[in-house]
């Protein structure tokens, strides 16, 4: 197995509705939000880390591929794919390419040499620099406080008040990974698949209450313009 190629994919993220990553942040202050979202420390600028999407994109995919129920929830491993239809095999195997998986257990060697080890590599997203500085000139803060609450069904009254922080809709972030390609392999249709999932079903918290949904802008894979296959892709094709 021989590095041939590290493929570099980017673009922009755009967000179509409020995202909530959390910061993890367990105290409440005086003044603060219930769950502020994660910052970078030093600009205290909203961003999307790169694990974020790195393990949304992965459970996605076992999903789409219908691999859950043999996991039994856990991430896909070396261990699964003995339990999988035949069929599913080559593309649990190229999970096991671009994520990387765990060659626990009575694991054959060669299957281990086969697979080699994980492709993608996730960056973490930084907020677009053009779309800061629109809000800045605006005075308009980088994010916003949503308020929410329970109904109580009997009373009609609200209960539970809760302010959750979020980044707003329209705001903008740079987006870029890498795939390390042993062999000339081929890997990045499946990678799509995993952004086209991420597109329809959101990134980050509160999704069904309409958090998250993101789009992809201004795909580039090493520098050629790659975002037409991702609008033209569906997942009837891609299954």
């Amino acid at each position: 197995m021989q590095l041939t190629h590290i493929q570099k994919l980017t673009g922009q993220i755009e967000l179509l509705s409020g995202l909530h990553i959390g910061s993890g942040n367990t105290e409440i202050h005086i003044g603060g939000t219930d769950n502020p979202v994660i910052k970078n420390p030093i600009t205290l600028e909203p961003y999307i880390p790169g694990s974020s999407i790195k393990g949304k994109i992965r459970s996605l995919l076992e999903w789409h591929l219908g691999v859950v129920a043999q996991t039994d929830g856990h991430p896909l491993s070396f261990k699964h794919l003995k339990k999988l239809d035949p069929k599913l095999e080559n593309k649990a195997k190229d999970l096991l390419k671009l994520f990387g998986g765990a060659p626990d257990g009575d694991i054959d060697e060669a299957l281990v040499k086969e697979i080699g080890p994980s492709r993608l590599a996730f960056w973490d997203c930084s907020l677009d620099s053009e779309w800061a500085k629109q809000m800045n000139d605006k005075n308009l803060l980088l994010t916003e406080v949503k308020m929410e609450n329970t109904i109580d069904r009997i009373r009609g009254t609200a209960e539970h008040p809760r302010n959750t922080e979020r980044v707003p809709a329209t705001a903008k972030f740079d987006f870029n990974l890498t795939i390390r390609v042993h062999d000339n392999e081929d890997l990045i249709q499946t990678v799509l698949v995993g952004l086209k999932l991420l597109e329809l079903t959101g990134l980050g918290g509160s999704g069904s209450r309409g958090y998250g949904k993101i789009e992809f802008r201004d795909l580039k894979l090493d520098e050629q313009d790659i975002q037409s296959r991702l609008q033209l892709l569906t997942l009837n094709e891609a299954a």
